[in-house]
């Protein structure tokens, strides 16, 4: 694997952020990690960026073990976003990409293409603290790809992006992606980790609950769940017969079905009393696959801690 995780534990006093975790993330694929705040997901990022040293496990990239070399490697855009407010944006590209080592003519001739894709060119000779908070984040994210890394590491790229940005930073993944490079992100922004991600893990209280492709992930959970496009009350449909969990969204809900559960069966009962725009039995999305996840790992916890105390 490209870059290999082997139960890789962080402590903190008498909290475990991270509890031996394994991860293989192939070569020239997108992989998010997606999980609850305070999963660990963070800290893993810091732990392969080698900014906190793991308490016990490996992490490997390209067969070695991460070490300061690897930093010159990898494109990091952290969770805290932190550019230099007094440079301009022509001089804080060229200064981190200095830092990086990537040859100052490069950089020269990158920079008015990378800020032009990014609807910043105008700006270039701002200074950084001119910039809206979503336009200081593009940029941030400029100078984390500019320099032609091997591996992108991105923590909640998505944060604080409108949806013009938020397509527009797919897009660039994307064809990051089809040049060859391997990119790691963490997210909250289910919808976006579904479209853009080959392979998805889930962390949830510092350990794996869930890793593979989109594919595998969603077999896993079966085809088992209609979606209903509807004018009406469609609240009802929570306490059908047979329907285990119900998402509500704008004019549609997404319906988990108990095992054994006939689709038909719930289109009938909602058709005596909506009108039906849509019905389509498909796999569960990656919203309701997290949603439902999350929920079996707490009500676990819960049950734990209600243990200890009997």
């Amino acid at each position: 694997m490209y870059l290999k995780l082997d139960k890789i534990t962080k402590r903190y006093e008498n909290k475990t952020a991270v509890d031996g975790l394994s991860l293989d993330i192939p070569r020239g694929v997108i992989y998010g990690m997606i999980g609850p705040n305070g999963a660990g997901k963070t800290t893993t990022i810091r732990m392969i960026m080698n900014i906190i040293v793991p308490d016990s496990g490996t992490i490997l990239f390209d067969g070695r073990e991460v070490d300061g070399s690897f930093r010159d490697r990898v494109g990091y855009l952290p969770e805290e976003r932190g550019l230099y407010k007094k440079m301009t944006l022509r001089e804080v590209i060229t200064y981190l990409a200095d830092l990086k080592g990537y040859p100052s003519k490069k950089t020269a001739a990158a920079i008015d293409p990378w800020l032009e894709r990014m609807n910043l060119a105008e700006y270039v000779d701002q200074k950084v603290e001119e910039l809206s908070k979503g336009m200081a984040q593009k940029l941030q994210f400029v100078t984390t790809v500019l320099h032609e890394p091997d591996i992108i590491i991105l923590d909640e790229i998505f944060s604080g992006l409108d949806p013009i940005n938020i397509e527009l930073i797919k897009n660039v993944l994307l064809d990051l992606k089809r040049e060859g490079r391997t990119i790691l992100f963490s997210t909250h922004v289910m919808e976006q980790a579904e479209k853009l991600c080959d392979h998805i893990c889930m962390i949830s209280q510092g350990q794996k609950v869930l890793d593979g492709t989109i594919g595998d992930v969603k077999a896993q959970f079966g085809r088992n769940t209609v979606q209903i496009g509807f004018e009406g009350d469609g609240k009802f449909i929570r306490d059908l017969p047979g329907v285990r969990e119900m998402t509500e969204f704008n004019n549609y809900v997404e319906v988990r079905l108990e095992d054994g559960t006939k689709p038909d069966s719930i289109l009938k009962a909602a058709v005596d009393k909506l009108t039906i725009s849509r019905f389509e039995v498909m796999e569960p999305s990656l919203y309701d696959i997290f949603i439902d996840t999350a929920k079996i790992d707490l009500a676990d916890l819960h049950a734990e801690v209600g243990g200890d105390h009997v």
